[in-house]
């Protein structure tokens, strides 16, 4: 009965026509966003949150339309996928896989439409995912102390530097770095100055939207000025867009396990979409009696890391919300944005404003709905978007990350600290380090000192508390072996190499 009353309260919220509103505009610019090469979802909400505040949304309107961007995102990132060969973002790249030799073929309509359905399918179902264990989680996480909470932010840490990089090392000193942003401003204990160099703009800290934007989308800006330089075209032909009933029903086995997959995944601190469509393609690829099919343009190539990759993004969402830990970079982006409404992710967000997360459940399971209707009939609209010449693209990116800061901040020193992120994060880029661990380790620097310097007051000292009880002790060994693991596993977990087209090599 607690269900449907707080489903009941949640639709009540997310079918007032503003709200509807908003989830219907989401989900189209979040098309659009995952649908242009390299922005991605992290990128696209990164950009918005600061136009949402110039708005004057309120908490829930924001996060109803944040997350439909995501959510329409991780849809559209598959478009340009099959047309071009070009990943919209980097889940979307086990897509290239099968979809293209599909669309070369001439099949780039059914492509089209398996990956719509299959996206619908794996959000739907991570939706309902969300809805049933994020509650049981947050009742869980009551029994979290200091310790546990430490112990949490280490695994998420872990998991990022072995599930979610190719390089261990290169993560882990990404998160020393966005831990030592962190430590920037005024001690809260003992009220002295921490790494501010004299300078009054730092006292506060280091605002961590600015630091998102300018890691994300400046960054972004200066990475597309260096490689593409060229106004983008279509690699394929696109006939009528045609629904094939039999080949659509042929993949439902392969939607449902990537679906079951891919939310698995997307529960794990860090891991994220990308390693959730990577394990529902080759789980699917692995059971499949005809093996050899796969890269040539074999539908359930298509189905399963598209349904693996959106139901990564719905699972990625409970750790978010009922621990403060977010399960892949967007769902940082959001938990930043959760921070700056002054609500605190958690255990209590159920008890406290089950309006704020049964909205949002509710919105995303409308959301799911307008995303099927929208991308299928809607596909040409967006695939004409993909011809956008760079020299409206970047001007126009780089203007909603300029004026979208400073109608939040009105300070001209968090530009200039914005374009300084943006240069860190394009350094980063090209030397191949990742940037969500520094997002990570901003967002939870504070949280993590706090429960540690908590551990400490309690225990008189005694560092041994930090493993004093089932819970930290089990998840200080789940931290050890996310790190660990993938040395040993790099074969397994290796992402394949996309084939080389005309399409890419020029790019």
């Amino acid at each position: 009965m607690d269900l449907l009353s707080n489903l009941a309260l949640g639709f009540s919220i997310a079918l007032s026509p503003w709200t509807l509103l908003l989830a219907i505009i989401g989900c189209f610019v979040g098309t659009i966003i995952g649908a242009l090469p390299g922005l991605g979802p992290s990128n696209g909400v990164a950009l918005l949150i600061p136009i949402s505040f110039s708005m004057g949304l309120d908490a829930i309107s924001a996060l109803v339309m944040l997350t439909s961007v995501y959510y329409g995102a991780m849809y559209g990132g598959r478009i340009s996928s099959i047309l071009l060969n070009i990943p919209g973002d980097e889940p979307a790249m086990m897509t290239c896989l099968d979809g293209y030799p599909m669309a070369k073929q001439g099949y780039a309509s059914d492509a089209l439409v398996i990956s719509g359905v299959a996206s619908f399918v794996g959000a739907f179902l991570a939706t309902i995912g969300l809805m049933l264990m994020a509650p049981m989680l947050a009742r869980v996480a009551f029994k979290f102390g200091p310790a546990e909470y430490f112990a949490l932010y280490m695994l998420a840490f872990c998991t990022l530097g072995g599930i979610g990089s190719n390089n261990q090392a290169k993560s882990a000193i990404a998160a020393a770095i966005g831990l030592g942003i962190a430590m920037v401003g005024l001690d809260k204990t003992t009220g002295m100055p921490r790494f501010t160099f004299g300078e009054l703009h730092l006292m506060d800290g280091v605002d961590f939207l600015v630091a998102i934007v300018g890691l994300f989308a400046v960054a972004e800006v200066f990475h597309f000025i260096e490689t593409h330089g060229r106004d983008s075209a279509i690699g394929v032909k696109l006939g009528k867009i045609t629904v094939d009933w039999a080949k659509l029903w042929s993949t439902r086995w392969a939607m449902l396990r990537g679906s079951g997959i891919g939310f698995l995944a997307g529960i794990l601190p860090g891991a994220g979409a990308s390693l959730g469509s990577f394990l529902a393609y080759m789980a699917e690829k692995a059971s499949a009696k005809d093996k050899e099919t796969f890269g040539t343009g074999n539908p359930r190539g298509v189905a399963a890391p598209e349904a693996g990759n959106n139901a990564a993004a719905g699972g990625a969402l409970i750790p978010m919300l009922t621990l403060g830990v977010p399960g892949s970079g967007t769902t940082a982006v959001l938990l930043a944005l959760l921070l700056t409404l002054n609500i605190t992710p958690g255990p209590l967000l159920f008890a406290e404003r089950p309006e704020v997360v049964w909205g949002l459940i509710a919105a995303l399971l409308i959301a799911n709905f307008v995303l099927l209707v929208m991308n299928v009939p809607m596909v040409k609209v967006f695939v004409k978007i993909l011809q956008v010449p760079s020299w409206i693209l970047l001007p126009g990116v780089t203007m909603v990350a300029f004026v979208g800061i400073f109608s939040l901040t009105g300070s001209a020193f968090d530009m200039q600290l914005m374009v300084a992120f943006g240069v860190m994060g394009w350094v980063f880029r090209k030397l191949d380090i990742p940037t969500v661990p520094v997002i990570l380790g901003i967002l939870l620097g504070n949280s993590m000192e706090d429960n540690l310097r908590r551990a400490m007051v309690l225990s008189d000292g005694d560092w041994t508390y930090l493993f004093s009880s089932p819970i930290a002790i089990g998840l200080w060994l789940a931290a050890v072996l996310g790190f660990v693991a993938p040395i040993f596993l790099r074969t397994v977990l290796k992402k394949p190499t996309l084939p080389v087209t005309d399409d890419m090599s020029s790019d």
